[in-house]
């Protein structure tokens, strides 16, 4: 699987890809896992959007989008400090820097492709590789976000363990957490699957 980084589109391709982007968001957080989020023809979006966040994508062998995430400076306006500071001890992110808040994530797990023999889907072993590969291009050393305890388990599973910020609190339908994500070398190249590549293959040295 491929994997994309987008700000602004620069081109129609990535515009498509952005507006499937929004489809996939729409279908996963509102259909599927039952949150409340504003969903438009079709579409998830909400006011950090509009703060030219980073898009990773991940593209199936179609070229479709099959899993994406939005990465936020820490020291900026983010959805943890934002929307979620119940989750964060007395309400406040310790950021700096080389710190990103990833939010919005999320993968089309019903996709045949990359269905192996794991208990992890490979689009989320490319999105994972992706954000992180993403995250040592850039400088940053370390990643915030705030998921379910479901995920949390995920990344246990596959060696990234989240280290929370405080204990999980149930928010609308969801019990949630907030922790932070390492990014380094040795995370990448335990996480990233055969199948991916990235618009960053090269600039490290070792992607795969």
């Amino acid at each position: 699987m491929q994997v994309l980084a987008i700000t602004k589109p620069r081109n129609i391709h990535e515009a498509r890809l952005l507006d499937q982007h929004f489809q996939l968001r729409a279908r996963i957080f509102a259909n599927r896992l039952g949150w409340d989020v504003n969903v438009v023809d079709g579409r998830e979006s909400d006011p950090f959007d509009a703060l030219d966040p980073t898009c990773i994508v991940a593209l199936s062998n179609s070229g479709d989008v099959t899993g994406c995430a939005r990465l936020l400076p820490a020291l900026g306006p983010t959805m943890l400090t934002g929307v979620f500071p119940s989750l964060l001890p007395d309400g406040r992110l310790n950021a700096h820097l080389a710190m990103i808040e990833s939010s919005r994530f999320c993968v089309d797990t019903r996709l045949e492709e990359g269905r192996g023999a794991g208990s992890v889907h490979e689009a989320t072993l490319s999105m994972f590789a992706g954000i992180i590969e993403w995250c040592l291009v850039n400088g940053i050393t370390e990643i915030v976000t705030a998921t379910d305890l479901r995920f949390e388990r995920i990344l246990g599973r596959v060696g990234w363990p989240l280290q929370r910020l405080a204990e999980p609190k149930k928010i609308g339908v969801t019990m949630a957490v907030a922790g932070t994500l390492a990014a380094n070398p040795r995370i990448f190249q335990k996480l990233h699957p055969a199948s991916y590549r990235s618009q960053f293959a090269g600039r490290l040295g070792q992607a795969a």
